[in-house]
């Protein structure tokens, strides 16, 4: 496996949790009425777009390099 697709995969995965840590804050917002659960939803659901956005800048950058 070569370093490029490790790194998609490392990307997706974090992201991936990001989102999954977003839901988890937002559920327990909705339960407690925290304002910090309110604020770590937010901030995962920002940082799981965030690595999106780094994904899709990632795959442009290194369009020429192989899977391999």
């Amino acid at each position: 496996m070569s370093l490029k697709a490790f790194h998609l995969i490392f990307i997706s995965a974090a992201s991936a949790m990001c989102v999954g840590c977003g839901i988890w804050g937002l559920k327990n917002y909705l339960t407690d009425h925290g304002a910090f659960d309110l604020l770590f939803a937010i901030g995962s659901f920002l940082a799981g777009a965030g690595l999106l956005v780094y994904e899709r800048y990632f795959l442009k950058k290194l369009r020429n390099v192989s899977y391999l």
